[in-house]
């Protein structure tokens, strides 16, 4: 596949793996992209994950012929885009590898080599002139591992983001770019906001008409929108107005009050109003709606003096993401001593610029009227 005239794709898709990283589920799999300059040089960019060694390998041959690439470029070195670097030297002995400072010790870690005889160090600026073609190096530490380089081709205006502005999802799958970006951003990378800030700010310096990430389709049209939607995420505003329900129950009764408050929302014209169920629903799915939307309320049930196990989770993965800039409200449920809400708070308290709402629903086994009061003083807290 062409990317322009003189960049062709040689990656490859993967519909064997059903968990990302073991915990993410990719219902339509994965690419794993690497891209072929051919120029008066040739320089490979990134290899792929080792099951598909073979695979990568032909494709090289047929992007290329009979030719030998001169550069293999490694812009991060997570195994899914590293793990043929050893192998790819073996075919091509010839080939320098073009990486960062931090890349080569890396190398040697994984391979117990770092490649001292063909090395080609890169930093901030640095150029790699393949004749017409001419890459200039951007360092990307912490998106999201600190050795990470991204680079831009300025004849053909094509930034190669590596995991940047990736998605899960093969790429012989059409499906929505967003909502796999959205869960594959905040998953992956999310925790590393200002750091992705840090790029995007050197990135708009560049003349870009062309993305080329190393996970996703390549990405040619409507850049601002890609661009304007990495900007939201890493600056941990909300993409949406919208209120998020996240809740566990035990035996139904906080269900039922996660069910009232809802309705009371959508009767008062609340524009957005989604629900997780948080020990049945995809926790990642979970995790990307608390941050899509403007607006979060938790609801579980006191269990061992503590949070039933679920939310515990869930506020885990939400407190590691540097979650900010919400409006949070509170519902807990106990029998005898609840203290779920206390505890949910002391689990925030080192998120920033979070509003609590005032109205906090205490229900004492099952909803009674006093619950129901509460839960509409909440409906009208949440949507002034």
């Amino acid at each position: 596949m062409f990317i322009t005239e003189d960049i062709k794709y040689i990656g490859v898709n993967d519909h064997n793996i059903d968990l990302f990283e073991g915990q993410y589920d990719v219902p339509n799999g994965m690419s794993y992209n690497s891209y072929a300059i051919c120029d008066e040089k040739i320089a490979i960019m990134d290899t792929v994950d080792v099951n598909f060694k073979d695979e990568w390998l032909s494709n090289i041959k047929n992007a290329i012929g009979d030719k030998v690439p001169d550069y293999l470029v490694v812009h991060h070195m997570e195994p899914d885009h590293s793990a043929n670097i050893l192998e790819f030297t073996k075919v091509y002995p010839d080939c320098r590898i073009v990486a960062s400072q931090k890349a080569f010790v890396m190398m040697k870690q994984f391979f117990g080599t770092d490649f001292s005889d063909r090395q080609l160090i890169v930093g901030e600026g640095d150029t790699l002139s393949l004749g017409e073609h001419t890459l200039t190096f951007v360092t990307a530490p912490m998106v999201h591992w600190p050795e990470v380089i991204v680079s831009y081709d300025s004849k053909d205006k094509v930034l190669f983001s590596a995991d940047g502005f990736g998605k899960f999802g093969a790429l012989d799958v059409q499906e929505d770019w967003a909502c796999e970006a959205r869960r594959y951003y905040i998953g992956i990378v999310g925790k590393y906001g200002i750091q992705v800030q840090a790029l995007l700010k050197k990135a708009s310096n560049l003349d870009i008409e062309i993305i080329c990430p190393l996970h996703g389709p390549v990405l040619k049209e409507n850049l601002g929108y890609y661009i304007n939607l990495y900007d939201v995420w890493s600056s941990y505003k909300a993409e949406e107005e919208g209120i998020m329900i996240a809740y566990t129950s035990v035996y139904g009764n906080t269900k039922k009050a996660v069910e009232y408050l809802e309705e009371k929302l959508i009767q008062k014209g609340a524009k957005k109003v989604v629900v997780n169920d948080l020990a049945r629903c995809d926790m990642a799915e979970a995790v990307e709606d608390a941050f899509r939307y403007s607006k979060l309320v938790l609801a579980t049930t006191t269990y061992n003096a503590d949070v039933f196990p679920f939310m515990r989770t869930f506020i885990d993965h939400l407190t590691e993401r540097n979650y900010q800039q919400r409006q949070i409200a509170f519902i807990e449920n106990g029998s005898w001593a609840p203290m779920a809400t206390k505890v949910m708070k002391e689990m925030l308290s080192k998120s920033k610029n979070l509003t609590l709402c005032e109205t906090e629903v205490k229900i004492m086994s099952s909803m009674n009227d006093d619950t129901k009061n509460a839960l509409d003083k909440l409906s009208d807290e949440l949507l002034k």
